[in-house]
């Protein structure tokens, strides 16, 4: 039987934090009858935050209309943010999409376009406390189904949320038949990866290095 066709934008834009794209799409595009695109405002190539570049196979007029719509997340989401083409797109594609999805801080452009207003979600740790700026709700999860929007923690959630997705879309058996092709059989060297179970040290630190003024540019971005 011929698998009806499911098409997935992944939107692209600088400065987005690679492994929030590749990790979910990795597992979305094994999903019978998916179609994944990656979508920019423009066909240039789009930098990462690993110092490679990703190429768009669609700009903004011509990408298909979603079935699922993914937000990737990054440091590049704060200039996203006031890029009112990008939050338009948004918005335009979520209103057709069955599903609409963030990974990481994708949540807040999700919420520019006015996507998680009255919502339960969720984001990486160091930002959720931000999440009432787009009138959302945060959730202690690493994943926060609410109606049609699906909104995942950090980085790595984004493969579990994409499992889960395929589970609700085609059932148990296919997720774990993708989760099995890609041997997604997590054994981390350490115990840590959230402040719940990393040491106070190690997340005070890192929190003082990197993300509290992350989390201050990320506001500023929401609040202008």
């Amino acid at each position: 039987m011929t698998e009806t066709p499911i098409t997935i934008v992944f939107l692209l834009f600088p400065g987005i934090t690679q492994l929030d794209f590749t990790a979910p799409a990795q597992a979305l595009c094994r999903m019978p009858g998916a179609a994944l695109v990656g979508v920019a405002q423009r066909l240039d190539p789009i930098a990462t935050d690993s110092g490679f570049a990703i190429l768009p196979t669609h700009d903004f007029a011509s990408a298909p209309q979603a079935d699922i719509l993914c937000v990737p997340g990054g440091h590049g989401v704060v200039d996203a943010l006031g890029d009112a083409a990008t939050i338009d797109f948004i918005a335009r594609q979520a209103a057709g999409a069955a599903w609409v999805t963030s990974v990481c801080t994708g949540a807040f452009l999700l919420g520019r376009a006015g996507l998680l207003t009255g919502k339960r979600a969720t984001t990486h740790w160091g930002y959720t406390q931000l999440l009432p700026l787009v009138g959302a709700t945060y959730e202690a999860a690493r994943i926060v189904e609410d109606g049609n929007v699906v909104t995942s923690g950090g980085v790595t959630s984004g493969l579990d949320f994409a499992l889960s997705l395929i589970a609700r879309i085609k059932g148990d058996a296919v997720a774990q038949a993708v989760q099995l092709a890609i041997e997604y059989d997590p054994a981390p060297p350490f115990a840590g990866g959230h402040p719940d179970r990393t040491p106070a040290a190690i997340t005070e630190g890192l929190k003082a290095r990197v993300y509290d003024a992350a989390a201050a540019r990320m506001e500023a971005a929401l609040r202008a």
